[in-house]
């Protein structure tokens, strides 16, 4: 097994990096789609240090696939792909058919339904299993909004705590 090389907070990753791990993962999911015979556009951008592929279009063939467990398989698989080309570990982000937006919005919910627990008088709230990305997401906007949260658990089964600050 070889060891993976993951970029460090203070390593900077330069926008050419992040823009040539998004034509790989392009070029990926791109083959992927072919294969599976759905129809797809697939837009590039770097945001936040991170290089996100989008796949929009399609109609129904690609609503088939906008679920986020397919999502986070897709995302999975196409960063094993850039690491398989590049030797290093990619944080990039896909996104099918809005998913990312309609699960960050649900997760939203989750935050705001956990606080107002909290506020009537719970001392912690557990949310459900997440991946890093979305405990990510959820971390920051508990901080926003004033509380503290921690991950707990392993793996599948890692999810946030949330309390009062």
């Amino acid at each position: 097994m070889t060891e993976e090389r993951e970029f460090s907070e203070a390593e900077e990753v330069t926008l050419e990096t992040l823009e040539a791990d998004g034509d790989l993962a392009a070029d990926y999911l791109e083959g992927l789609l072919d294969i599976a015979d759905l129809d797809g556009d697939l837009d590039i951008t770097v945001e936040n240090g991170r290089a996100y592929v989008s796949v929009t279009g399609g109609g129904q063939s690609i609503d088939r696939i906008a679920n986020p467990d397919t999502v986070q398989a897709l995302q999975d698989l196409t960063r094993l792909a850039v690491q398989a080309k590049t030797g290093r570990f990619s944080r990039l982000i896909i996104d099918v058919a809005g998913s990312r937006v309609a699960r960050e919005t649900q997760l939203t919910g989750m935050v705001d339904a956990a606080i107002a627990q909290i506020a009537a008088g719970r001392d912690e709230v557990r949310l459900e299993p997440m991946s890093s990305y979305e405990r990510k997401l959820v971390h920051d906007q508990v901080a926003d909004r004033g509380y503290h949260s921690e991950s707990q658990g392993e793996g599948k089964g890692r999810r946030l705590v949330i309390r009062a600050a």
